[in-house]
């Protein structure tokens, strides 16, 4: 039996167990991979608060170590199921049972992937799925952007401040963004714009990318487009299968749970990306982990009668 079950070893979940560590409850972390979420792959962080140009693997290791040492368990498990016992929760994984007063589910999301040769390989090598994140890396040079909703529209005004160039590929002939950063990016003199079109091959040079195989689902027509970044927005998949029917979920099936991390059922705690939310950045599932965990440790002690 823990005080608390935290489901995700990304920042927000190793955030969450932290705090709710050193509020003095007794803390299961459980992690079917490695530590550090998607930020592993990031080469280099800028925008992290006090923390400029550490990679995202130092970061990582950094954040799990001071976990670790303020007493939070880490299980290296998978966990297969999730039902309410009571006033609490008990988790089933394959390195067995385990049940809580709280649970705090910080399972993050997954970047829904170009699905090309060579795309895993070069990731932080010239393919990124965070403008935000690894844009600076590339001033001054020219990048494409792969998507039409809002968010790759968003990454290609960014890039257009930083970049020599920002191709902004898509493989209709309208944006399902919103029409206002279409007229943004068209007012832009180093945007251009490849419609009806898609990514179909990526080139590399000593194992960093230099450039794209373009092709036009018109004409069928494929030709090379030299590019030193692509970065990838054609959207994210939240990890919570496991939860749905558990706790609300949108359309999308991001967590219904607001800035508190409330879920629809007393007890679990939503944080990070797996939620629903406009942001999502090292910093916000810092704060949503926090958040989480001050609010878990509330209920823990409700539940015990020791507040």
């Amino acid at each position: 039996m823990a005080d608390i079950i935290v489901i995700g070893g990304g920042t927000a979940g190793l955030t969450a167990a932290l705090y709710a560590r050193r509020a003095g409850k007794s803390v299961t972390l459980f992690e079917k991979e490695s530590t550090g979420g998607q930020i592993v792959y990031s080469p280099r962080i800028e925008n992290y608060p006090g923390l400029p140009g550490i990679s995202g693997a130092d970061y990582a290791a950094a954040l799990t170590e001071q976990a670790e040492h303020f007493g939070v368990h880490i299980e290296y498990a998978e966990v297969t199921s999730v039902r309410r016992t009571g006033t609490g929760v008990t988790v089933e994984s394959d390195a067995g049972t385990l049940s809580a007063d709280a649970l705090i589910i910080a399972s993050g999301t997954a970047h829904r992937k170009l699905g090309v040769d060579l795309e895993d390989d070069l990731v932080g090598c010239g393919v990124s799925y965070c403008a935000v994140c690894d844009g600076a890396f590339y001033a001054d040079a020219d990048v494409a952007v792969l998507g039409g909703g809002s968010t790759a529209l968003t990454d290609a005004l960014f890039l257009s401040g930083v970049c020599r160039k920002v191709t902004l590929i898509h493989r209709r002939d309208t944006f399902r963004g919103e029409d206002a950063l279409v007229e943004r990016l068209r007012e832009k003199e180093n945007v251009e714009f490849l419609l009806s079109s898609t990514v179909t091959g990526l080139m590399e040079q000593n194992g960093t990318l230099c450039g794209v195989t373009v092709r036009n689902l018109a004409s069928g027509e494929e030709y090379p487009l030299p590019v030193e970044g692509l970065f990838i927005a054609i959207g994210q998949i939240p990890q919570t299968d496991l939860f749905r029917g558990i706790v609300e979920t949108d359309a999308s099936g991001y967590i219904r749970a607001g800035e508190d991390c409330v879920t629809s059922l007393p007890g679990v705690f939503a944080a990070g990306d797996c939620r629903t939310k406009t942001v999502r950045q090292l910093t916000t599932a810092a704060g949503d982990g926090a958040v989480a965990a001050l609010a878990a440790c509330s209920y823990v002690d409700r539940v015990k009668g020791t507040n």
